[in-house]
């Protein structure tokens, strides 16, 4: 049977210097019968690292090196290891509780294509992954092996995407960067995308983690922060007012779609897929047959809405689409980015908005009207209320105050004249 060990402290540079040196390695317990060792010879400075696994019927063990501890040069990742690499490093290397097989060592790289294949199995949209991914994922992480993964690493990934200038769409093939970041606004902007990016990496290394390709998830896991209180400022939204100019101000095929949003608050590419079928005039609802993610719902429209949608669908095919161009074409992929600066123009909306602005328009006066925000959850295809909380509960206060003052208890308690207030 496996031997009684004395587990030693391994974890800091300090801490292993105060160490025994000689052929005797110090282990620390990694998981049962499996440990990770510490070893220095007398004649050397630096130790190594060394995995140990119990193989039965005995005093059976298998022992592999892993690599040189950090005590005196630098850890690379891969010929000399921190104590957080070699023991992602070990891990790694570890059988899977069968027996029969052992965890890949996977990348970045594979294990974001597999990702991008599960959500493309699942109907989602895969562009965003692809896009922010080639950007910022795989240039330093791409060939990185997911188990050997470290905190350190990906904290400082996160650091410098905050840091670089933001890219505009590669031309030809280059890749074009803005101004680097200056300003508080500008450095916050930068900060939230790569919390978002960050959102991406931990969802695919998740999903390679569940998929059984690696052990753990340490390195992406409690310790790893996004940055705090960089969510974007209010949101703009059009007022009434601003609606009418800048409906007025849109091209007369932009019109429908522009209108369509703002009687849904649709995505674009919700509305550019959108069939005539897809409008109900018996429940007065639309349906969204694929959102972005990859999930249906029903929009419940209000009567000046559905009025909209069965003036618009009257006497057309169900299978046509729902929004087209004059000749009868699809909006495609950014064909809404043009009239849309042209209608901001026209009615001169300052700051001007975007397509999807139309969006924040709907909800951000659904909030204000007092809809409960589960509801307004809902019609936009949220999952819960969090988003809708965190982009328009600004909004809601005032509204939340005179929902109480008129609907809260009132006891009708009169103030007894005869009590006298201590002094």
């Amino acid at each position: 049977m496996a031997r009684t060990i004395r587990h030693a402290k391994l974890d800091s540079r300090t801490a292993r210097l105060k160490l025994r040196k000689g052929r005797q390695p110090h282990w620390q317990e990694l998981l049962p019968q499996t440990h990770l060792g510490y070893q220095r010879q007398k004649a050397t400075k630096t130790g190594r690292w060394i995995l140990r696994r119990y193989l039965g019927g005995g005093n059976r063990y298998r022992v592999i090196p892993l690599g040189l501890a950090d005590d005196e040069d630098a850890a690379d990742g891969t010929k000399i290891l921190t104590f957080d690499q070699a023991k992602s490093k070990a891990l790694a290397m570890i059988e899977t509780p069968d027996g029969d097989k052992k965890i890949q060592r996977i990348t970045v790289r594979q294990g974001m294509a597999l990702y991008v294949a599960h959500k493309r199995r699942l109907g989602q949209s895969v562009a965003d992954v692809l896009s922010r991914g080639t950007a910022h994922i795989l240039p330093k992480l791409g060939d990185r092996i997911v188990a050997e993964l470290t905190d350190e690493q990906l904290q400082q990934w996160l650091f410098d995407i905050a840091e670089a200038p933001a890219q505009n769409r590669p031309k030809k093939g280059v890749v074009q960067f803005r101004p680097a970041p200056v300003g508080e606004d500008a450095i916050r902007k930068r900060r939230a995308t790569a919390n978002r990016v960050l959102t991406m990496l931990k969802a695919i290394l998740n999903y390679v983690y569940d998929k059984g390709h690696v052990g753990h998830r340490d390195a992406w896991g409690r310790k790893l922060k996004p940055f705090r209180e960089v969510d974007a400022p209010p949101v703009r939204y059009l007022s009434i007012a601003e609606v009418q100019r800048f409906y007025n101000g849109c091209e007369s095929e932009f019109r429908p779609l522009v209108r369509g949003a703002l009687e849904t608050g649709a995505r674009y590419a919700e509305l550019a897929r959108m069939l005539v079928v897809d409008f109900n005039p018996d429940s007065g609802t639309v349906a969204v047959r694929k959102s972005k993610s990859g999930k249906a719902r029903q929009i419940i429209l209000t009567k000046e809405g559905a009025a909209f949608f069965k003036a618009h669908t009257a006497g057309r095919a169900g299978s046509e689409l729902m929004f087209t161009h004059a000749d009868g074409s699809a909006w495609k992929t950014s064909e809404q980015n043009r009239p849309i600066r042209e209608a901001n123009k026209n009615a001169q909306i300052t700051p001007p908005i975007t397509f999807h602005g139309t969006r924040h328009t709907w909800a951000s006066h659904a909030v204000m009207n007092g809809t409960p925000l589960m509801v307004v959850a809902k019609n936009l295809g949220h999952r819960d209320t969090r988003q809708v909380e965190r982009v328009y509960g600004h909004l809601a206060p005032g509204f939340v105050v005179d929902a109480i003052r008129s609907g809260a208890p009132k006891y009708g308690i009169k103030a007894d004249k005869k009590v006298v207030p201590l002094r």
